[in-house]
């Protein structure tokens, strides 16, 4: 069911990317059919990349910042024996080489890169530095320092196609994990140099690609339909437990003031973030517990 408040629709939306246009280009066009200026995304996928995408639409597009699970999933194409300034095969190529390692090599050098690994991001991202898109620094031929980040993979599975060169990838991992970079590092490791050929992102936040939606699907029903496959936004935050407010309290929450944990009989630990409901049932806001003068209480850190 659908969040619509005051006829502004409001929810989440899983789409389909598909190659060849930018996570922007997306969000243009989801704007133009709901209807509605506040479209956002979470997780930035690149042309060359297609997969799940997860909209945000209207009041849902506030709630970015406060995501708790969006671990991913992919499914990539290692290139071997080549490297380019962008780590994918849309770049220019720096380096070339004739001999490619077994794939019994190729196994063992990507198993290195399970668990928490450091991964420094790649000049071509939309990760900003200085307050500038590196992706644009890079563009105007600038290089500049960019600090390794603490990455997870929690599954990495590495198999051989008909092309010698190319291996199917197969990849879970933590947020803010850069796949090209990934593929260039293993080729590194190889010592032959690798790049990104392809990438399909199938699961994020645990939105799956079974669940998502093209833009053809999309442009094909009425307002109504597309209304009608929106997901509450409230599904951003299922791993959070829920707290339904009595009618006194709730007024007093969304007027800005704490809820003391004594006056609503709950007991959670400092920093413990939750989903407050109204009396009716509906979710609100996301909330927070915090230490005041009197003991612990929660506080709504975002209406929604």
């Amino acid at each position: 069911m659908s969040q619509i408040q005051n006829t502004e629709p409001s929810g989440l939306l899983i789409l389909d990317k598909p190659v060849g246009i930018t996570s922007h280009d997306a969000v243009y066009k989801i704007r133009k059919l709901f209807g509605t200026k506040r479209v956002g995304h979470t997780g930035t996928l690149d042309p060359l990349a297609s997969g799940v995408l997860v909209m945000l639409i209207g009041r849902a597009a506030k709630a970015a910042e406060y995501l708790v699970c969006d671990a991913k999933e992919y499914e990539a194409t290692l290139k071997l024996g080549i490297t380019t300034d962008t780590e994918d095969v849309t770049g220019a190529v720096l380096t070339q080489c004739a001999t490619l390692p077994s794939p019994k090599d190729v196994a063992e050098a990507a198993e290195k890169f399970l668990g928490v690994t450091q991964q420094i991001p790649p000049m071509y991202s939309a990760l900003k530095v200085g307050g500038k898109k590196l992706c644009d620094l890079a563009r105007e031929g600038k290089t500049v320092e960019r600090q390794p980040r603490d990455i997870t993979i929690t599954h990495l599975s590495v198999t051989p196609t008909d092309t010698p060169s190319d291996y199917a990838l197969s990849v879970a991992c933590s947020s803010g994990t850069y796949i090209r970079t990934l593929c260039a590092d293993i080729g590194a490791r190889l010592g032959c140099g690798g790049v990104m050929s392809t990438l399909r992102r199938t699961a994020a936040g645990g939105f799956r690609i079974e669940n998502a939606v093209t833009l053809e699907y999309l442009n094909e029903l009425s307002d109504e339909e597309r209304l009608g496959l929106l997901i509450p936004t409230e599904e951003l935050f299922r791993e959070l437990d829920a707290v339904r407010l009595p009618d006194f309290y709730y007024r007093l929450c969304v007027n800005g003031c704490e809820i003391y944990q004594k006056k609503i009989r709950t007991s959670y630990p400092l920093g413990t973030r939750l989903r407050l409901y109204t009396p009716n049932g509906d979710f609100f806001a996301l909330g927070e517990v915090r230490e005041y003068a009197e003991g612990t209480a929660v506080k709504a850190i975002k209406l929604l």
